[in-house]
């Protein structure tokens, strides 16, 4: 049997890192097991691409098409989210740090979930738990997304866990400076410029099920929203055909990690609804919601209570 190790639809750094953290798990464990991504190596987010060369990392191989195959899943467990028919797949695992998804099995499965930052955090405790060996590129890629999950550690997702996992990684990575690294990976992942709005647009953006509603929310972390002044024209048109597509709202999160809050782009059907979700006034095209870094748990949950779910 050779598992097929996947994350979820548009790849993040946590997703492809613990797609290859897991596949060499497996493989180390005695399963056959290949890291995969459901986009080509060509369109993965530039973050992602820094932290692979700079880590010697093969990009994870496509996979669109999970019909008949083994799959672990990581980093989701929403159907939303996965390859095309994953319903005739046979998934064996599932390792996550966000809540449960709708997905089920015709079977026991190995799940492991755990309430901390990153993936990469729970797959290291697996590694440690198992002493299992871990390859000094593949920690280096762990705690890059460990990194660029927490925001290196400003998300009010980071726990002790995802702190303790950075230090140990770093030093198993050869790598003496956190702050010098997080910085190397912002500078890339804020990065726009000359980057076609569509691609921005779908850089970190996932579909949610607010009680039979889509709801689109995409992210992207930067240094300044200076950085966004020019094409947020543009950007908002793009908003509004996403939620065209048969969308109730779409969000997009304009994330200043230097002020440590988000300027949330609106289009809904309801804007009233999305601004007592949040507790702000829309001005014009969004809102500043201070605080607000992490879209799993201070995006999402405020919908979800909203929507009624």
């Amino acid at each position: 049997m050779s598992v097929s190790v996947v994350g979820h639809s548009n790849p993040d750094t946590d997703s492809v890192a613990a797609a290859i953290s897991y596949a060499n798990y497996l493989k180390a464990t005695g399963t056959d097991a290949v890291a995969c991504m459901q986009i080509a190596a060509d369109k993965l987010n530039p973050e992602s691409k820094v932290v692979l060369a700079k880590f010697g990392l093969a990009a994870p191989q496509e996979l669109t098409d999970a019909g008949g195959k083994d799959v672990a899943l990581v980093d989701f467990s929403d159907l939303a989210q996965a390859p095309a028919n994953i319903g005739s797949a046979n998934v064996v695992a599932v390792v996550d740090h966000h809540k449960i998804g709708d997905l089920t099995t015709n079977g026991p499965i190995f799940f492991y979930a755990k309430p901390v930052g990153c993936t990469c955090t729970v797959l290291f405790e697996m590694y440690k738990t198992n002493k299992v060996d871990l390859p000094k590129n593949i920690a280096g890629a762990m705690v890059c997304a460990i990194l660029s999950d927490t925001v290196n550690f400003k998300s009010p997702t980071c726990t002790d866990a995802d702190k303790a996992a950075v230090k140990e990684l770093l030093t198993l990575a050869g790598v003496t400076d956190q702050d010098a690294l997080f910085m190397e990976m912002l500078k890339a992942k804020s990065s726009i410029d000359g980057v076609p709005i569509k691609d921005l647009m779908f850089r970190d953006y996932k579909d949610f099920d607010m009680k039979g509603k889509k709801v689109g929310i995409g992210q992207i972390e930067l240094a300044t929203l200076e950085q966004v002044a020019p094409i947020r024209a543009d950007l908002f048109k793009a908003l509004q055909a996403q939620k065209a597509d048969g969308r109730h709202s779409v969000l997009f999160m304009l994330t200043d990690v230097v002020k440590e809050g988000t300027d949330l782009m609106v289009v809904s059907d309801d804007p009233a609804m999305i601004e007592s979700a949040f507790g702000a006034k829309i001005e014009g095209q969004s809102m500043w919601v201070k605080g607000m870094m992490s879209r799993k748990k201070q995006t999402v949950p405020p919908l979800q209570k909203a929507f009624g779910c």
